[in-house]
């Protein structure tokens, strides 16, 4: 049997296949008895699914980030499709299909990575393109890049996600700086390509998605200041020449105001054109994003509105439905 993906899943369906769990808890309900809640998804979205009576057992027989069979029904709960397991087993590695897993298949992101050398191999400034080649044959860096969410919730939270933002946000600012001769482009564009650099590390994504100790106690913001200073000695070892103090000092100051506002967790605001650029357009890039995968996850399907969203204060307008279109 064909594969039913969780963006396809209507009220009261009969499911048999495999999820990636995450996000388990073992709760008690009003009376006392435990049952199971988690998060089960694939490569269309997620679903909230509950097992009701479980136990201690249940609970312990996988573990966040795992594959599992699920056996069970769907039902429309408060307007949102839920599932409710009678079953949930833990499978081997060799029963899961990656293809039913990955948003970006491998094809996808090597193509990101060839357009993100072709990006910044645009670079004039020869000392940002001395720095931005470091970048690119540091093997174990380019690995990591690749590979990482932008997070492990809101935007590009999937594997390739961060690299697939980081180089949309580039072409934004090859796009946009143009229109501004005040900006410098080729600091913005390096200014782009660096900003999230610290997610590598401040994530972990081999398993399901969570936070380092060092993302938790430092921060992607402080962290990607380290690698930009552990990269600026390499350039001055491989050329003999080093940065320029004030360049130096720019790019750091864009990675650590990029956030825009102390109450979203920049150290500094932006007090250069660069830095206030590259917040704007990355805070434009992660925001349509996560618009449009609401809109495109949302089960109210019927509505030309999406669900209420507590976390946006708003509904969001997908467009009236158009007759025979299913929606």
């Amino acid at each position: 049997m064909s594969r039913r993906f969780v963006s396809q899943l209507a009220h009261q369906e009969t499911i048999d296949q495999i999820f990636l769990a995450s996000e388990k808890q073992l709760r008690p309900n009003r009376n006392g008895n435990l049952y199971l809640q988690l998060d089960l998804s694939d490569r269309s979205g997620s679903i909230a699914a509950r097992m009701w009576n479980a136990s201690e057992n249940d609970y312990r027989g996988f573990e966040n980030g795992d594959y599992v069979r699920v056996e069970g029904c769907t039902q429309l709960f408060q307007g949102t499709i839920q599932l409710i397991a009678t079953g949930i087993r833990k499978v081997s590695p060799n029963e899961v299909n990656p293809d039913d897993f990955m948003i970006l298949d491998s094809k996808e992101i090597d193509g990101y990575v060839v357009k993100l050398g072709t990006l910044l191999r645009k670079l004039r400034d020869p000392y940002l393109l001395n720095l931005a080649e470091c970048f690119l044959m540091d093997d174990e860096f380019m690995r990591k890049f690749s590979r990482a969410p932008a997070g492990v919730k809101n935007h590009h939270a999937y594997i390739g996600g961060l690299l697939e933002h980081v180089v949309n946000l580039m072409e934004v600012c090859l796009a946009v700086a143009p229109l501004y001769p005040s900006i410098n482009a080729d600091l913005l564009l390096m200014g782009a390509f660096l900003h999230d650099m610290g997610k590598i590390d401040e994530l972990t994504y081999e398993r399901d998605f969570a936070y380092s100790d060092e993302g938790q106690l430092i921060g992607h913001l402080v962290m990607a200041i380290g690698i930009l200073d552990r990269k600026l000695k390499e350039v001055e070892r491989l050329s003999g020449e080093p940065l320029p103090e004030e360049l130096a000092l720019r790019l750091k100051h864009m990675i650590v105001s990029h956030h825009g506002q102390y109450e979203y967790g920049s150290p500094k605001l932006p007090m250069t054109l660069e830095a206030v650029a590259l917040h704007h357009l990355d805070n434009l890039d992660a925001k349509v994003h996560s618009f449009e995968q609401l809109m495109r996850d949302d089960p109210n399907v019927e509505s030309g509105w999406t669900n209420y969203n507590q976390s946006l204060g708003r509904k969001l307008f997908k467009g009236a439905p158009r007759a025979g279109s299913g929606r």
